[in-house]
Parts: C-alpha cells; sequence; structure tokens
C-alpha cells in the first residue's frame, strides 16, 4: 500500500509524457523519410490564413513539398543568372522583378532589413558609449 500512496503525490506534470504527444514529436522532424524543417512555420501561416489551428499533417507536408520545391528551383535558377556558384540577393530581385507582388515584398523586406540594421547598430554605438 505504500507504494501506490507515493505515485499518487506526483503531480501530473512530473510524469511522463503520454504516449501520443512522443508520436507528434517525432514525426514531425522526419517524415517518410525527408527532414521537415518548416512544420511550426506552415502551421502557423496556415491558420493565420484560415485553417485550422490543428491542419492536417497531410496537408502540411504538401505545402512543405512545394515551399521546399519552389526554394530550390529559385536557387538553382538564381546560380544560372549571377556567379557560379553564389546566389546574391541582386540575384533573386533579378528573378522576381516582373511580379509585381513578389517583388514589392521583397523590397519592403530589404528595406525593413537595412532599418533594423541600422537600428542595432545605433542600440550597440549608444550602449557601448553608456557602458565606457
Amino acid at each position: 500500500m505504500a507504494e501506490g500512496g507515493e505515485h499518487e503525490n506526483i503531480p501530473a506534470e512530473l510524469e511522463e509524457d503520454p504516449p501520443e504527444e512522443k508520436e507528434t514529436k517525432d514525426t514531425s522532424a522526419v517524415v517518410g523519410g525527408k527532414k521537415r524543417m518548416f512544420q511550426k512555420e506552415l502551421r502557423c501561416m496556415m491558420y493565420g490564413f484560415g485553417d485550422d489551428q490543428n491542419p492536417y499533417a497531410e496537408s502540411v507536408d504538401l505545402l512543405e513539398d512545394l515551399v521546399i520545391e519552389f526554394i530550390t528551383e529559385t536557387t538553382h535558377k538564381a546560380m544560372e543568372v549571377g556567379r557560379p556558384g553564389r546566389v546574391q540577393v541582386e540575384d533573386i530581385v533579378f528573378l522576381i522583378r516582373k511580379d509585381p507582388r513578389k517583388y514589392a515584398r521583397v523590397k519592403d523586406l530589404l528595406t525593413m532589413n537595412e532599418e533594423l540594421k541600422k537600428a542595432r547598430k545605433a542600440f550597440d554605438e549608444s550602449t557601448y558609449v553608456n557602458v565606457a
């Protein structure tokens, strides 16, 4: 009876994870021999665009396959356009120049990136001045 009493006082949070949680953690990393890299981000994006908070794994996998295919094709094209063996931002901009939505988004992201760099530099300089 003492053995059963010891286990009753253990909070549920400290016990082992339920088997179904272990399975989802393991399957999100590698599915069908493919390493899944964007699962979390794609699930959040799908939810943001109106899908269920927990979309079907098959839907997320399909979307990730499409994203990886797009990235791969774009990278290969950029390698052909620019200097051999080296992809630069200008190569990507050149490839999407005829797609107004992508071009505008890339320009916005590049502008924001520059602003963030300047803000970080100003913050680092002010921190350095205050410390010294």
